[in-house]
């Protein structure tokens, strides 16, 4: 899953964890971060490690204070644990032993004698002295694991010397590049993975995701290697920039089909504009009050039909997002301090419109020390005000997934909390480098636990393939989000990422029966779908409301 922060991680953890379902065996780095249990003595901290950069949390799991960062394998497998003491309990002790044993399998693939010490959790090795290389911390409930392994493949050791590493202050930490071990990261990501699943699939059925690069590992090419892509990638592209193509290079392993620019759209894709008097009357709401709708910044194919519905998306905090991403419109110049008026001219005109469930989305803005989130719950409390019987479904970037400020959302309890994936795990950094998968399900999982209907949207079109499609169909459904919205990527202009394939319409179809089938409670999917296309149709379907209602989004 790449870099994610220990609290997004956590989240995601949580989520899965609830979830009886699936299995997930999560591997990722995380940015510098301190642990410690409950059990920890405060004497084990020998520095302000808050001052020196990292992040200090209470973990609910055993052991004692460790360190995690950039250059460590980190291995959360959330798996059913068997009973294997009297009475069908589940014998701790014996999990962890599994765990070592994954570790001591894996490194002696790579040349590294790896043992136990009787008495001291996690594995070691011996030159002079036993020095530690895996540290282990588990949470086991109802039979189900959390938490995991910590497995130094390069990690900055000088951060061990301001702890008590796991409490044991007479032995040191090592790590494979300490002991002149020449093994990448993804290199130790493949061949943990293997002996890990060995163990925990048991002949089962495994999906098997990466961020940024092919899932289908290939030792002899680095797909990391350069950014820039293939000379005749940047010509079937036609025009969209290098620094974007190398970022699709590496996640397609140099392999992509593309939709030439000039070809004709399939039929499926071809819109009449016929707008109506109700579309007028709209556009001139939105102009009076000077406000922004995406409908017209991110050109959206259904504009006509819905401002002659009477729906319109707001969307808050100006015209100008602080993040590029690789499929949107949006402008990306310097934004504009946010208007405080904003709110109440909002409510105005879902006031004046007649709404019954207005949607709001926002630009990302990473500008300001919450995000916009305050504007957010603000416009939601001014349109309540106003219009109390609206519902209000609130579409939110992931705010840098700073709890605060998505408490600061959660409380003002909007009918759906809307937050999208975009696109699957592999083309993430692609589509979005600002963003991130695991943190977007980690914001999605947080909303639900906060009791919110949650909603994401996937676009499709942009070099994904149906497996990847179901997998995140699956990864949504299991941190508990409830509507799911699929449509085909439409490139916006010669500079955004180019479309790689136009998906049939009986594939969304096929899509939205197995997201359903997979527990999401409404899945809006067709081609010309876009995040709040039926909003009010699919929350109405989960809830269906006292009185009928109109849609903005």
């Amino acid at each position: 899953m790449g870099r994610v922060a220990y609290a997004d991680a956590l989240a995601l953890q949580r989520a899965l964890f609830r979830n009886p379902v699936h299995e997930y065996l999560l591997l990722l780095e995380h940015n510098h971060v301190v642990t410690t249990s409950r059990r920890t003595p405060s004497q084990h901290l020998l520095a302000d490690v808050e001052r020196l950069g990292a992040d200090l949390v209470e973990a609910d799991r055993g052991g004692d204070v460790t360190y995690h960062g950039p250059g460590q394998l980190v291995a959360y497998p959330i798996v059913e644990v068997p009973g294997q003491r009297g009475g069908g309990l589940v014998d701790t002790a014996a999990y962890v032993r599994t765990l070592e044993q994954i570790l001591i399998d894996a490194l002696t693939e790579v040349g590294v004698a790896g043992h136990r010490i009787e008495g001291l959790t996690g594995v070691w090795v011996t030159q002079d002295q036993p020095a530690k290389i895996a540290a282990i911390g588990v949470r086991i409930a109802r039979g189900r694991a959390m938490h995991g392994i910590a497995l130094n493949v390069n990690p900055d050791l000088s951060w061990f010397d301001r702890i008590v590493p796991c409490g044991i202050d007479d032995k040191q930490v090592t790590s494979l590049a300490a002991l002149k071990v020449d093994v990448s990261m993804q290199e130790m990501v493949d061949v943990f993975t293997k002996h890990a699943l060995a163990v925990f699939a048991n002949n089962k059925l495994v999906d098997h995701a990466s961020v940024g690069y092919k899932a289908q590992h290939t030792p002899e090419r680095d797909l990391y290697a350069s950014l820039q892509p293939p000379e005749d990638l940047i010509t079937r592209a036609q025009g969209t920039s290098v620094r974007l193509l190398g970022r699709l290079a590496k996640a397609n392993g140099g392999e992509s089909e593309l939709v030439s620019l000039r070809g004709r759209k399939p039929e499926w894709l071809r819109v009449s504009f016929s707008p109506s008097d109700e579309y007028s009357r709209v556009k001139s709401t939105v102009g009076d009050l000077g406000l922004v709708t995406v409908c017209e910044e991110a050109a959206c194919p259904n504009i006509s039909e819905c401002w002659s519905d009477g729906t319109a998306t707001f969307m808050i905090l100006g015209e100008r997002c602080t993040r590029s991403c690789g499929f949107c419109l949006v402008d990306t110049r310097h934004p504009q301090p946010p208007d405080v008026t904003e709110p109440a001219r909002v409510a105005q005109a879902v006031a004046l419109m007649n709404l019954r469930h207005a949607v709001v989305t926002m630009v990302a803005r990473d500008d300001l020390q919450d995000g916009g989130a305050a504007m957010v719950a603000n416009v939601v409390a001014a349109i309540r005000g106003r219009v109390p019987e609206c519902q209000v479904e609130t579409l939110v970037s992931d705010f840098k997934g700073n709890t605060a400020s998505l408490a600061q959302v959660f409380d003002a309890r909007p009918d759906v909390f809307n937050h999208n994936i975009e696109t699957v795990a592999r083309l993430q950094r692609v589509v979005r480098p600002s963003a991130s998968y695991a943190r977007s399900l980690s914001v999605l999982a947080q909303a639900k636990a906060a009791g919110l209907t949650t909603k994401s949207s996937l676009i499709v079109g942009m070099g994904e393939n149906e497996h990847e499609i179901r997998q995140t169909l699956i990864d949504l459904s299991a941190v508990g989000v409830d509507i799911v919205t699929i449509g085909q990527y439409l490139r916006p202009s010669t500079a955004h990422l180019p479309v790689a394939k136009w998906w049939h319409p009986e594939k969304f179809t096929s899509w939205k029966h197995f997201g359903e089938s997979t527990g999401i409670g409404h899945v809006e999917s067709s081609p010309l779908t876009r995040s709040s296309y039926h909003a009010r149709q699919a929350a109405e379907q989960l809830a269906p409301p006292v009185q009928s209602c109109v849609n903005v989004s």
